[in-house]
């Protein structure tokens, strides 16, 4: 049979083989061929004299590696991709020349919450306090500029002790809060013992007393919502047991509160609760905290406690110090009554009972409430109760300019009364890696746990590539980071071990909201429409990321705009990482060179011939250059 089998193939023959070598020898002469001429140096055909209809962009590359960038060939970079046809032409610099400081007056400028606008809206409810941006009439189109002075930022840790007084060159809460330890001056320095309003004596024995109440140690209180923050000394405290703290205060009689917290390296932002969400989604913090907020919580129908109840995750505590807790020891310092004060305690009790809160405990200065796991009793309950009603047909993660409702905000169905609604979370640290429950569900369209774990690796793969231009390693260099486009937050969780927190930005407009996905792996973050301005005041980031933003903002508001932003709220010194198609950097380096930061185009770690391209920035400007003129 196998001799059989052999002789069905053909037999070679001389001519065959013959045919073969000399074919053979053919291709190895081409080869040689080959080498020796790309062996010899290549002069490129003269450019013609006619001028071209393409626009022609500098040499602005490098190589992947920073110490090969001077020997990096010339690349290419003039728009031959799809990207290209939905941008504006790049313009001549002669033709739009730098762009200028702004007068000296806009130092602290924040163009959504500027006090020379308040007086145009409505003081009831506080919505003269609220996000107000200014229309493209009334935008600047300048660089703000720094103070007088101003020097290069204490580093982190040492900043949650003391900054610079010429950076926030303010001393109305030095003088208002001077009895209750919030910050005083000290030469040249602000001093934060750690002393506030409820807690005078320092902010660690608070926290201490807190801690025999909540379980602030063991991973299960991650998040937490610090409402009228103060300079957010309690949030700076929380850190120590590996708690995030988004601390939020409007910008009011004291200024300069939300902007003291930032300078000393702590998580804070601009925000009142008034007539809209707070921009974070439902079910995102483990626990909320007020220390004497003087927020009127049954008032408008209970609207701010159904807000607090909105925000808090199935089990999250609530914890309220301060007027009218404890009453019957404070009611004279207060200023009160005690029949006042008691009646206010009545109210509170009464709202947090008909969200089916259930009191914990209340001791000394706290009272704590926790929110349940589920909604299968409360539903049955509720008209027991008199219960607001629960909301219909309201996305409960939409809070971009979204009105306020007085109605509970649904959980997720439960079907055992031991259940938690939409899923348990991890303790931390392993939250920040498991598939978060939105995912698990299915709830994120297009999202899975596989994808999810990719989106992990690489994003610890992209931030060791960016290690070869920016060094995360420096001690407290970089400490307030924001991820202006985060998707899932893996940027965030590649930076878990390095010194800094990060705020993870989703688009107001993305095509996933992912903001809860983000608070679910135990990091902090807010919705935002790039178009306006953030709710933050000047230089209060030391590093900027943006992977796809301005792909997703092309033909949605001018470049300029948004970079202008971008400068505003960057620190001097500050770095931005902005990872794009390759057309899009190429433009946006173009609109990038007229505010005179120092930047580069790189290849990403896919290498030379992938189309997505890095701008690095440098803001290292000259001394004195953006800084406030005296007159």
């Amino acid at each position: 049979m196998f001799r059989a089998n052999l002789s069905l193939l053909p037999s070679p023959n001389r001519r065959n083989l013959a045919k073969f070598f000399l074919l053979s020898i053919l291709c190895i002469l081409a080869y040689l061929l080959g080498i020796y001429q790309n062996s010899r140096p290549f002069v490129p055909n003269p450019v013609p004299s006619q001028a071209s209809d393409c626009v022609q962009y500098p040499n602005i590359t490098a190589r992947v590696s920073p110490s090969a960038a001077a020997a990096a060939p010339p690349l290419d970079f003039e728009p031959r991709h799809s990207a290209a046809s939905v941008l504006p032409p790049v313009p001549d610099v002669d033709e739009f020349p730098p762009i200028e400081l702004c007068a000296s007056n806009f130092t602290d400028y924040c163009p959504c919450q500027d006090p020379t606008r308040e007086p145009r809206f409505p003081t009831q409810n506080l919505e003269h306090r609220e996000r107000h941006c200014p229309g493209p009439e009334e935008r600047v189109s300048c660089r703000v500029p720094r103070p007088v002075g101003y020097r290069a930022p204490v580093r982190w840790p040492e900043s949650r002790d003391y900054i610079w007084f010429a950076n926030v060159p303010s001393k109305r809460l030095t003088e208002a809060k001077k009895n209750q330890n919030w910050v005083r001056v000290e030469g040249d320095r602000l001093v934060f013992p750690g002393g506030g309003t409820s807690f005078p004596n320092g902010v660690k024995g608070y926290v201490a007393d807190m801690a025999k109440l909540v379980p602030l140690k063991s991973g299960e209180v991650r998040t937490v919502l610090d409402i009228g923050c103060g300079v957010a000394s309690f949030g700076g405290h929380l850190l120590n047991f590996k708690i995030l703290t988004m601390s939020v205060a409007p910008r009011d009689i004291h200024e300069a509160q939300v902007q003291f917290a930032l300078e000393r390296g702590l998580p804070a932002m601009l925000g009142v609760l008034s007539t809209h969400r707070l921009p974070y989604p439902s079910r995102s913090f483990d626990m909320a905290h007020c220390a004497r907020c003087l927020v009127p919580w049954t008032g408008h129908d209970g609207l701010y406690l159904l807000e607090i109840d909105r925000l808090l995750r199935p089990g999250g505590y609530w914890v309220l110090s301060g007027p009218p807790i404890n009453w019957k020891n404070m009611y004279k310092g207060w200023a009160r009554t005690p029949e006042d004060l008691q009646g206010e305690q009545n109210a509170i009790e009464d709202l947090a009972k008909r969200l089916c809160w259930i009191k914990i405990v209340e001791k000394g200065v706290f009272a704590v409430w926790r929110k349940p796991t589920n909604h299968v009793h409360c539903m049955k309950k509720s008209k027991i109760l008199n219960s607001p009603a629960f909301c219909k047909g309201i996305d409960p993660d939409a809070a971009w300019y979204q009105k306020m409702d007085t109605c509970i905000t649904p959980l997720p169905t439960a079907e055992a009364t031991e259940e938690v609604a939409g899923g348990a979370l991890e303790k931390w640290p392993k939250r920040l890696r498991t598939a978060p429950p939105r995912i698990a569900s299915g709830s994120i369209k297009g999202i899975s746990a596989d994808i999810f774990n990719h989106d992990n690796q690489i994003w610890r793969h992209r931030v060791s590539h960016y290690s070869n231009y920016i060094n995360l390693g420096i001690s407290g260099r970089y400490r307030n980071v924001m991820d202006m486009n985060a998707g899932l937050g893996g940027f965030a969780a590649a930076l878990s071990n390095y010194p800094v927190w990060v705020m993870n930005v989703v688009p107001s407009h993305a095509k996933n909201n992912t903001l809860g996905i983000i608070y679910e792996r135990g990091l902090i973050g807010t919705y935002m429409d790039w178009c306006e301005a953030f709710s933050t005041y000047p230089r209060t980031y030391d590093l900027i990321h943006a992977a796809g933003l301005f792909s997703l903002y092309t033909n949605r508001c001018d470049i300029l705009d948004i970079l202008l932003e971008i400068d505003r709220i960057l620190r001097p010194g500050g770095a931005v990482i902005l990872r794009d198609h390759v057309d899009v950097v190429t433009t946006v380096k173009a609109a990038a060179d007229r505010l005179r930061w120092q930047s580069r185009i790189v290849h990403t770690e896919l290498g030379p011939f992938h189309p997505e391209k890095l701008l690095i920035v440098d803001n290292s400007v000259e001394p004195n250059a953006n800084v406030a003129s005296k007159k």
